[in-house]
């Protein structure tokens, strides 16, 4: 539950791309404070893509739009259940640079594409352009630009297929998207909190080219194809970061 929103935005273009491994997997990477959360026996680690659109300052008129991607996984932690952000990639030069001044937090500079393809005219014609939200295969891409890190990119194609839904309460689905807490370690253990309706989702596919963010991350490559989910746009507000 968010206490006070700080910031406010909508986000677009939403995928979730997850695979179950084992706790032990995880359990050796999370800082102190943290412990595995799991759904049956499996931990997941997730690669989330998404456009964070129109992101301002409550009230304010305006503001920055642009893509992110990360890498997570699902945690108990001192303030309750949450994600843990391996990395934040984001084309997004200030952002980046403010979160890793004054927190450390694992944000990353990229440069990231994202576009659409869309029949025009109900004639089979495509269009390729900027992504704006409604039905159509995405394609975004992603090349890490931050020096003196791992090098890391992502390339994937990914459209719905099925009918839309929202997760049930203690569903697989509801445990791995509908998250209110996330927290990341930075100078110290950080944390923070959004708000906003229960996501709207459709099952998908996705044609993913590229995938390092696990080797830049420490992590073997999963096994097996993931569990996709596409997201409805959705209107979210935060707080300010914490520490945990």
């Amino acid at each position: 539950m968010v206490g006070r929103r700080w910031l406010e935005m909508t986000w677009r273009d939403g995928l979730f791309l997850h695979w179950p491994v084992d706790p032990a997997v995880v359990a050796g990477t999370l800082p102190e404070g943290l412990s595995v959360a799991t759904h049956g026996d499996d931990a997941y680690l997730g690669v989330v893509a998404f456009v964070m659109d129109d992101v301002r300052p409550r009230g304010a008129p305006f503001g920055l739009s642009f893509p992110e991607l990360n890498l997570r996984t699902y945690v108990e932690g001192a303030a309750g259940p949450g994600v843990y952000f391996y990395n934040l990639d984001a084309d997004d030069r200030l952002g980046v640079a403010v979160a890793r001044r004054l927190f450390a937090l694992p944000y990353y500079r990229a440069e990231m594409s994202v576009t659409r393809s869309t029949p025009r005219g109900g004639d089979g014609a495509v269009s390729d352009g900027a992504v704006s939200g409604g039905d159509g295969a995405v394609r975004f891409k992603s090349r890490r630009t931050h020096r003196g890190v791992p090098s890391a990119r992502f390339d994937v194609t990914y459209e719905p297929t099925g009918a839309a839904f929202a997760a049930e309460s203690g569903s697989l689905a509801a445990f791995l998207v509908e998250n209110y807490r996330f927290y990341a370690d930075g100078r110290r253990l950080y944390r923070g909190e959004i708000g906003h309706e229960p996501w709207t989702l459709r099952e998908g596919i996705a044609d993913v080219r590229e995938n390092t963010l696990f080797e830049a991350n420490g992590f073997e490559r999963p096994d097996g194809e993931p569990i996709v989910h596409c997201a409805e746009p959705i209107d979210v507000s935060a707080d300010r970061i914490r520490r945990s």
